[in-house]
């Protein structure tokens, strides 16, 4: 009697039987059915969630703009209240300045207290709303008498204009109460807002509807074929109104959305599960001949590679940095000079790349060494992945690494191995549950003609990383002849920069700002310069990028600090004693816990008030550190010091630090006053900013002054302060007093600026 068959034996029969090809077909028919009915499921979910992120999105730039347009109308209101007695012309200029800015209004009218329109800008197709009584019903009365009340603004919802097609309307009393001095209104016609607010993309793909208490109110794009099987609406969140926002599909908006995905899968799954049957049957019929010698080969198989294994953990042992897994520097270093001399007998070139990671350091100290170590796993693992037989990546300790290639034929190679490396730093690192941003610069140094040996090409490699970085970091640069040279200046320099303090070589210039509302003088900004004992006077950018890597950029902010509040007590009882001096903060600088107490004490030391200081900060470093940022600008604010955004406009796009942080002044880039005549766009920005500015009670410099046409538009759109090569140079404190004795610089203007 046959014993029946062991579950191992078992299962390879199953596997060995005809049947089993037919059932993978079948599993693999299942899997497509499954896989493309779940992706069509999902691109209709994607499809929902799409149009609710559209509608949300909507809502909430309706929202945000009418609350913006509603703030101008009050804050017009405000200074109507202000200024009661203000003329009809001077008003018609304010508004006709809101409607050049906002571009979205219909016009903008003063209503008197009895509800009636008195005044419109502009006239022109408006001539008939004057003396119309906008409480049109008690509806209307009652909410106009409640915002006269309480001196909230109004919203009228869609309503049928006096001029013609329907429209909304913004209330903003002018004074609550009995001190009610009617209303400014910002008329707005449906068809205009609406296709300002919106792209022209949701325009030729959405239908908009409005409704108002579950009332159609306003329908946009009602002719648009669109889909009913998908809709979204969403409560737009506005003063007095209650509104809902539905947009409903374009059917080619919702075509689009579809992808070819479901089937395509199922035909790859169908014909996989074909091709996977032909094979099973293939390899049946392969196995059924050679069991035998598969598993002899197995065994085989399984020898050589633990003895593989043990082979390439011993040579690992020897070669490999432990935390990374790469190759260390000493092996590095034996398969460069190996690779040296292959490429000498071929007549090759090798490009050897030093890589040092940026604000590496900062991070290391700040998150701790753990969180450092974490990091150089991650970046090696990415820059492993570019190893092959020709490159070699190691690890050179700290937060370097090195990159040899190998037969390098043309410069190209190099170049693109380059752009390789910068790709593996395009996606944030994952490092203890939290996504940070690495930059890495380079250096590169190229066999033969940027040094025959490793270790002449290594240290040349070493010096164009340090030039990259000079730079900017986030760059690379090549090894040239010269720069050996220049880096032997750089040391001299550096050297000469740690005596500097100690053997009093900084000067301060002073480059005055004119105040364009009085024609004087009022403040300087205070600029150092070093007065080299062999190189005479060298300006900030030889020296102060030399002071922030060193670390001494403390020491001499401390040193301008004290040589301001110097001069400004030197400057007590003499014509000049009204100056105000702005100096300007590095990163570093504001970093440091001791800056509030220093300028405290330079202040009292000299017997100097706190508002004849001023310290400008560009954009980049109020946006570093923001928490630590804002405390000590606002201790700072407390100090009673005046703080100033530099360089305004060609830093970051986000202007929440202006309502977050404690700013008395902005400094409009000088790019955008070079060509502020010629340049409509550079007019436009320039124009916006000072309205802003104003508008959140900030002062405006226009840095970079350098014609009397320049000047002049600056004055007709209100600027402040203008500061330039027109006005003057930078210049040392006797001369300044001697400009400002005598009446150069304002005398000079006089005679073609009209201040």
């Amino acid at each position: 009697m046959d014993k029946p068959a062991s579950p191992p034996k078992a299962v390879v029969s199953g596997l060995l039987s005809p049947v089993f090809p037919v059932v993978i077909f079948l599993v693999f028919l299942g899997l497509a059915t499954g896989l493309r009915y779940g992706l069509v499921q999902q691109d209709k979910a994607q499809i929902e969630a799409n149009l609710a992120n559209e509608t949300r999105a909507m809502a909430n730039h309706l929202q945000r703009e009418f609350l913006v347009h509603a703030e101008a109308i009050r804050r017009m209101a405000k200074r109507f209240q202000n200024d009661p007695s203000i003329s009809l012309e001077t008003w018609r200029q304010d508004a006709r300045n809101y409607l050049e800015d906002f571009g979205v209004y219909q016009a903008i009218e003063w209503i008197d207290r009895d509800y009636v329109i008195r005044w419109l800008e502009p006239v022109a197709d408006n001539q008939d709303v004057v003396g119309y009584n906008v409480a049109f019903n008690d509806e209307r009365r009652r909410a106009l008498a409640l915002a006269q009340s309480t001196g909230n603004w109004d919203l009228s919802g869609i309503i049928d204009l006096r001029q013609g097609g329907k429209g909304m309307v913004i209330y903003a009393p002018v004074g609550s109460g009995i001190a009610n001095n009617g209303f400014i209104a910002g008329v707005f016609r449906m068809e205009t807002l609406a296709r300002q607010l919106l792209t022209e993309r949701v325009l030729e793909s959405f239908r908009v509807e409005i409704r108002e208490a579950g009332e159609l109110s306003y329908q946009l794009n009602s002719d648009l074929p669109v889909s009913d099987a998908f809709s979204h609406s969403m409560p737009v969140d506005l003063p007095t109104l209650d509104w809902t926002l539905t947009l409903r599909p374009a059917k080619t908006w919702v075509e689009n959305q579809y992808s070819n995905w479901p089937t395509l899968t199922f035909t790859t799954f169908l014909l996989m599960g074909l091709l996977t049957s032909l094979t099973t049957l293939l390899v049946q019929l392969i196995l059924k001949r050679n069991q035998s010698l598969l598993k002899t080969r197995r065994e085989l198989d399984l020898e050589i590679a633990q003895r593989t294994a043990i082979q390439i953990d011993l040579a690992r042992l020897e070669s490999t940095d432990t935390l990374t897994g790469l190759a260390n520097r000493r092996f590095f270093m034996e398969d460069l000079s190996h690779t040296l001399n292959i490429a000498d007998r071929q007549m090759r070139q090798v490009g050897l790349i030093m890589l040092d990671l940026d604000r590496f350091q900062t991070l290391n100290d700040s998150l701790g060494h753990q969180f450092g170590d974490e990091l150089l796993i991650k970046v090696s693992e990415r820059l492993n992945r570019l190893s092959n037989e020709r490159i070699l990546v190691a690890y050179s300790g700290g937060d370097e690494f090195m990159v040899c290639q190998q037969q390098v034929d043309d410069l190209d190679d190099i170049i693109h191995l380059l752009g390789q490396i910068k790709q593996c730093f395009d996606q944030p690192f994952e490092v203890q549950g939290e996504a940070h941003s690495i930059t890495a610069t380079m250096g590169v140094a190229v066999y033969p003609q940027s040094g025959l040996d490793s270790d002449t090409l290594l240290r040349n490699a070493d010096i164009a990383l340090y030039r990259a970085k000079e730079q900017g970091r986030n760059t690379y640069q090549f090894y040239t002849e010269g720069m050996q040279e220049r880096e032997v200046m750089r040391l001299e320099l550096d050297k000469d920069l740690s005596q500097a303090l100690t053997n009093d070589e900084f000067v301060l210039f002073y480059q005055p700002q004119l105040n364009l509302d009085t024609g004087e003088i009022q403040s300087v900004e205070a600029l150092i310069r070093w007065q080299h004992p062999r190189r005479g006077l060298l300006p900030p950018g030889e020296f102060i990028p030399l002071a922030e890597e060193s670390g001494r950029i403390t020491d001499i902010g401390r040193w301008v600090v004290m040589a301001a509040c110097r001069q400004l007590a030197d400057w007590k009882g003499t014509e000049q004693e009204g100056l105000r001096i702005a100096v300007n903060l590095s990163g570093r600088e504001l970093d440091d816990e001791a800056l509030v107490d220093h300028i405290r004490e330079a202040l009292e030391a000299e017997n100097v008030p706190a508002e004849r200081l001023e310290f400008e900060l560009t954009e980049e470093i109020f946006i570093q550190n923001i928490e630590r940022n804002r405390n000590q600008l606002s201790r700072l604010q407390k100090l009673g010091v005046h703080l100033a955004i530099d360089d305004f406009g060609v830093g970051y796009s986000s202007l929440g630090y202006l309502r977050d942080f404690p700013v008395d002044v902005l400094k409009i880039d000088r790019s955008f006053i070079t060509e502020v005549t010629e340049r409509h766009d550079d007019a436009v920005i320039t124009r916006a900013v000072i309205n802003l500015a104003h508008n959140l009670d900030i002062q405006v410099v226009a840095e970079g002054v350098e014609t009397e046409e320049q000047l002049a538009f600056l004055k007709r759109h209100r600027c402040n302060f203008a500061q330039g090569y027109l006005i003057s140079r930078p210049i040392p404190a006797r001369d300044l007093e001697q400009a400002l004795a005598s009446g150069i610089l304002v005398a000079g203007l006089a005679e073609g600026s009209s201040l």
